[in-house]
């Protein structure tokens, strides 16, 4: 058996004519730039995210772009977030002329450590980017204390948490802006790029329409330096379609996630992520302790030098590979020690969480359409690597629950 980490085939088929449907009606339209597709998708969700606007974009990077440039940050103003996420994090605040300023992150969340935060906050500090990582919700209440403290704008990064919670909201309604990505891998993903940004603030909504239309606010009247960042029609076709399934989706990934928890936890060597009710799953990833690896993973050197730190991890991913496990390492190099930051001089060990995180994390096979055989198989692989005894199948505690 091929357990791939995520698939979108399934997902194609069962949405079938409806979404070929939606695609051809869109090409035979003739409007593939702006219209009622777009149109009708901002408002879905806006309303979905429980905001007043939605403004698609290209990416979720250009969201982050036109999030920071509505907002005014710029030029010799510092923007802190968190290094342990994708690098666009860090290049939107970079791209319009801002410092990133990076905390540590909390190794049992792998989120920002809010408890870090204040210290970090100069009178240059002008807004925060909290990550929602793999899906799961950053305290946006004490990030919202923090900001409202200091007087600092703040930025959601949702690229991977689209129909996460906080509390009662949706990530994304809580900030100034949040920054949404429809890259196909996303919980709600489009047929290529895209992007949104949402805000219940009706002139930065304005401004960033007019920034991702070349500064445009009307027809060949450029009131600022802007960009093409569009969403196209037809992703926004191919996303209309997607929404309505979006919560059912949501709730299939939990329900694998739950699973996952279940059957891995008694895995000495393995941390598997805490339950989190607004944990919307968009990566279900493990910390794997080299401290205290199984017997059977011994192999991996003792050695703890940076080189050797991975080891156990990288040879964990090679042999569940060979089991027909396919899995992913979100992010083997912290955004702080890429090269495209070696001017910042942050040395190795200067977020000694992040950087272990780096080390140690390895994503699970997770999508709504993964099957129960396929779900088996990785957490059969799992437990036989590590000399753990067979667990009874989940058809059979189905079984022996009724």
């Amino acid at each position: 058996m091929n357990v791939p980490p995520f698939s979108l085939s399934q997902q194609i088929e069962d949405l079938g004519s409806d979404l070929e449907e939606a695609v051809l009606a869109s090409l035979r339209s003739g409007q593939y730039i702006g219209g009622a597709q777009v149109k009708a998708f901002e408002e879905s969700f806006a309303s979905y995210v429980g905001c007043e606007h939605a403004v698609g974009c290209n990416s979720g990077t250009d969201a982050l772009v036109l999030a920071l440039r509505a907002l005014g940050i710029g030029e010799g103003d510092e923007v802190i977030t968190c290094s342990f996420s994708f690098f666009a994090t860090a290049e939107a605040v970079s791209c319009v002329g801002a410092t990133p300023v990076f905390v540590d992150v909390d190794p049992n969340t792998c989120l920002i450590d809010l408890n870090l935060i204040e210290a970090a906050i100069t009178e240059r500090t002008k807004a925060l980017i909290p990550v929602h990582l793999f899906g799961r919700p950053v305290d946006m209440g004490q990030v919202m204390a923090i900001a409202k403290q200091h007087d600092l704008r703040v930025i959601e990064d949702c690229a991977q948490a689209t129909g996460a919670m906080w509390g009662e909201q949706p990530v994304g309604s809580i900030g100034d802006v949040g920054c949404f990505s429809f890259f196909p891998t996303k919980n709600l993903g489009a047929a290529g790029d895209g992007g949104a940004a949402t805000t219940n603030d009706p002139q930065l909504a304005k401004t960033m329409r007019e920034l991702a239309v070349h500064g445009m606010p009307k027809r060949y009247l450029h009131t600022a330096l802007g960009y093409n960042s569009r969403l196209d029609a037809l992703q926004a076709a191919v996303l209309n379609v997607k929404l309505p399934r979006l919560q059912g989706w949501i709730e299939k990934r939990k329900a694998i996630a739950k699973r996952y928890q279940e059957l891995l936890s008694d895995i000495p060597g393995i941390k598997i992520p805490s339950e989190d009710e607004g944990h919307s799953w968009n990566q279900f990833v493990i910390q794997i302790n080299n401290e205290s690896a199984g017997q059977n993973a011994s192999r991996a050197s003792s050695n703890h030098s940076a080189e050797a730190k991975s080891e156990h991890r990288d040879w964990l991913k090679t042999s569940l590979a060979e089991e027909g496990v396919n899995t992913i390492i979100y992010y083997p190099i912290p955004i702080h020690r890429q090269p495209a930051y070696a001017d910042l001089g942050l040395k190795e060990g200067s977020l000694p969480e992040t950087e272990e995180l780096c080390h140690n994390v390895l994503s699970l096979p997770i999508f709504p359409e993964l099957s129960e055989i396929e779900q088996q198989h990785v957490i059969s692989s799992l437990r036989k690597l590590y000399g753990m005894q067979e667990i009874i199948t989940m058809s059979e505690n189905k079984q022996n629950a009724a």
